[in-house]
């Protein structure tokens, strides 16, 4: 015997409160067990779209790690290269220093811009065709369609015991998205490292351990994430469905249901007549194939991630009824609310929400490419010691000391000379060099640390005015006077 659990109960007026649960019925829980979504194959041309976007993604992302970028002798010549050992990101012939990672911010502030137009113009576009979630779920989901069927075929199989006709399909299923799970993680890990060297590596086991790590963490995640969890993460651990909406218009290009058209929906027999009803036969067609299990009739949903196979759907089955197409179909809220008996089309691209972001794109970009195409060629930075700040000498001076790093951003050896100013008396002591004037050699796409002395007389310290004294650290190019410099401070007793 069991029995069911019921609602909740408020008080009316004053502080709410829950009614206590009988001894006998079981609390009212908040959460729902997650049921499977089978999707149907959809055939028609958002269905190719989406398939063509998956391959050309997948093979972006599968290839760009192979492809070879000529740097010159001794440097890596990927393309595309996390650089973490040498802290720098590589991307063609640009190379972006630990330094400046604010061109990544940059990067991902254009990344964002963007999706905020794209979502302006046609609502959550990139997550139905190009966001990763959505390709690999769609990977996965088409791999699992290939050994166990299309969806009726696959609530039959998961509707009977454990045959062994349902052992080995589950497990070749699960063993293939392992397989493409591997391949997933082991083409990211190699965008950290050379791809020939560590694939090698990979096989022979060689590899240094912190890959095998990230390879099994990368493919974990996607076999969770792409075969398991699906439209949970786009449901629950994704935050662009609840940002959206702020990003939306009534000109936005959404996927709708007409629903002045397809209002009454009735079941629909060869020979009736269509007076006093609409197109829509309450097929559940869309509902069927749309991977989100959702009912786009029901109107605008958090969980719609606008992939469009609802209208492949619906199109073959008023195509079969012999009645037009589009009742599911791109078009705006304005247009909805607009129509009378008949859709209103119209779509005002052009608006003051795509133009501020299209200005926003366009200067930002621009900035970041004055800054590529001005940035200098080589840098300077400097760590004062802070342990201890200074030392006072046996004769009354006061020596501090630095770590002076010269990073040289190009592909060949150049040489560079330092020179100090600010605190009269100052005497500069390398640890490297002979001598208070040395040449320093840096080799290509080379951060070389220079630790350097800076000594003043004890007969000096009379003209020290605080006990931080501002220095001056200047970088001067040997073969053609360019120079850079950095401000620092001079520490003595108080």
């Amino acid at each position: 015997m069991t029995t069911t659990s019921k609602p909740n109960k408020f008080l009316i007026g004053g502080d709410s409160a829950h009614s206590a649960p009988s001894p006998t019925t079981p609390a009212h829980s908040d959460y729902v067990s997650r049921k499977k979504i089978y999707p149907k194959l959809a055939r028609g041309t958002f269905r190719n779209v989406k398939w063509v976007v998956m391959a050309i993604t997948l093979g972006i992302y599968y290839i760009v790690p192979w492809l070879r970028w000529n740097r010159g002798e001794g440097l890596p010549d990927q393309a595309i290269l996390f650089d973490f050992a040498n802290q720098r990101l590589l991307f063609g012939p640009i190379e972006i220093w630990a330094q400046e990672f604010y061109y990544v911010t940059g990067l991902l502030v254009l990344g964002a811009l963007s999706l905020f137009l794209v979502t302006s113009i046609a609502g959550r576009m990139w997550c139905g065709y190009a966001c990763p979630q959505t390709v690999w779920t769609d990977l996965m989901i088409a791999v699992e369609r290939f050994w166990q069927g299309d969806r009726n075929a696959q609530l039959r199989l998961d509707g009977q015991g454990w045959t062994f006709e349902k052992i080995w399909k589950k497990t070749v299923t699960h063993l293939s998205w392992v397989l493409i799970s591997l391949a997933t993680g082991g083409a990211l890990v190699f965008y950290f490292r050379d791809a020939p060297t560590l694939g090698v590596e990979l096989l022979h086991g060689t590899a240094p351990v912190v890959a095998y790590v990230f390879l099994g963490l990368f493919a974990l995640t996607t076999y969770l994430l792409g075969g398991l969890a699906r439209e949970q993460v786009c449901i629950y651990m994704c935050p662009w469905p609840r940002i959206q909406g702020a990003m939306v218009d009534h000109d936005s290009l959404l996927i709708s249901y007409r629903d002045l058209r397809g209002e009454p929906r009735a079941a629909h027999k060869k020979g009736t007549t269509w007076d006093d009803r609409g197109d829509c036969i309450d097929c559940r067609a869309c509902v069927a194939v749309c991977p989100m299990g959702i009912d786009i009739r029901d109107g605008s949903q958090l969980e719609c991630i606008q992939c469009a196979l609802c209208i492949d759907a619906c199109n073959e089955i008023m195509d079969r009824v012999e009645r037009p197409r589009d009742l599911i179909a791109y078009t705006t809220i304005g247009n909805l609310s607009n129509a009378t008996t008949a859709p209103r089309e119209g779509w005002r691209i052009i608006r003051p929400r795509t133009i501020l972001y299209t200005i926003m794109i366009t200067l930002v970009a621009s900035l970041m490419g004055w800054s590529l195409l001005n940035r200098a060629d080589f840098e300077l930075s400097v760590i004062q010691d802070r342990n201890p700040l200074f030392v006072v000498l046996s004769d009354g001076g006061v020596r501090n000391g630095y770590t002076v790093k010269i990073a040289n951003k190009i592909e060949h050896t150049r040489q560079f000379k330092l020179r100090f100013s600010g605190v009269p008396g100052l005497q500069p002591k390398f640890v490297e060099f002979d001598g208070i004037d040395p040449t320093i050699e840096v080799g290509p796409s080379e951060v070389r640390a220079v630790k350097v002395f800076l000594l003043l007389p004890g007969d000096k310290k009379k003209d020290l005015k605080s006990d931080a004294e501002p220095v001056k650290i200047e970088l001067d190019e040997v073969s053609n006077g360019h120079s850079t410099s950095r401000t620092t401070t001079f520490r003595s007793p108080s």
